[in-house]
């Protein structure tokens, strides 16, 4: 499910984790670091479809709770539970790759649920739920329009849910894009996702190929990188413009499928969210420069590098 700018950011990352480390990596520790990041995002992932299933299965226990009051009124005695048997969410928490994640992660026992219970609240009062329990019937767009719009409207703009889930997940930062398109993905074509194999093999085969890569052929990216920076010192250059360089360059001369007017474009559009407001721009500079001096001298001759095996 994730795609390839997915896994060059967990790349980037663990790139990064391993500049900042003040001693020698073991063997095979750099691809445990990595596979330790898609695992933080699944997590998250998982912790966040089990938030908005809790917000939607609200909708009976505010029905009970308001039936058994001493003297409930005719709207406690009708509250609408339509939202608790949303067929999408009914997929979701069906689904055996689902159930198995929360047996393993169990986001029951970090969840929240007095705040799952004044978003459904907040919920409540909106036009947009309103709308949504006014339908008899149901239908896959409405269905995934109202579990969209928890997620969009009421999760993400609430500023305790937002405390909650860095309390928790301290990759909430980096990965809250990445989220973002996964959630809408998935609500789109629900149980479609195996939790237990966030990449599959050829992407995880691209992840440690360039991961491996950018780090056994860091000297040959250099020597392409370092003429190119003219009047700047290459030592104060921002660590993750450096790393996406010569994640780049590596893509470049080793990765045959991938165009390079993709890997400029890709890691432009990195470099302006991840790293400094001029970085988009200064990345964009050297890797177009360093592609059109390949080109003019008749390297740009892909090969399928592979990096020795840890």
């Amino acid at each position: 499910m994730l795609s390839r700018r997915n896994i060059r950011v967990k790349i980037m990352q663990t790139l990064y984790a391993i500049e900042a480390r003040e001693h020698e990596l073991k063997p095979g520790e750099d691809l445990r670091i990595l596979l330790k990041h898609y695992d933080q995002s699944r997590q998250l992932f998982v912790y966040l479809l089990y938030f908005i299933a809790e917000i939607a299965r609200y909708a009976e226990t505010d029905s009970l709770v308001r039936s058994s009051k001493h003297l409930p009124t005719e709207q406690d005695r009708n509250v609408n539970t339509k939202l608790a048997g949303n067929e999408i969410l009914w997929k979701i928490l069906q689904d055996p790759s689902f159930q198995k994640a929360l047996a393993t992660d169990k986001p029951q026992l970090i969840i929240n649920k007095e705040l799952v219970k004044k978003i459904y609240q907040t919920l409540a009062g909106t036009e947009e739920y309103r709308k949504y329990i006014s339908v008899e019937g149901r239908d896959k767009k409405s269905e995934k329009e109202i579990l969209e719009f928890i997620y969009r409207d009421l999760m993400l703009t609430n500023e305790s849910f937002e405390a909650h889930i860095e309390e928790y997940f301290t990759n909430w930062d980096d990965d809250v894009e990445m989220m973002n398109q996964l959630l809408l993905t998935y609500l789109a074509k629900p149980a479609s996702f195996n939790f237990q194999e966030i990449l599959s093999p050829d992407k995880l085969g691209f992840a440690k190929g360039l991961l491996l890569t950018v780090q056994d052929k860091k000297e040959a990216t250099m020597e392409l990188i370092k003429p190119k920076l003219k009047n700047w010192d290459a030592d104060r250059i921002a660590t993750l413009d450096m790393i996406l360089m010569q994640m780049g360059v590596c893509e470049f001369l080793y990765f045959e499928t991938i165009p390079p007017k993709v890997t400029i474009n890709e890691y432009i559009d990195l470099a302006k969210e991840y790293s400094t407001p001029q970085s988009g721009q200064f990345v964009n500079g050297i890797l177009d420069s360093i592609h059109k001096e390949l080109v003019m001298e008749n390297k740009m001759h892909k090969v399928n590098f592979k990096a020795p095996k840890p």
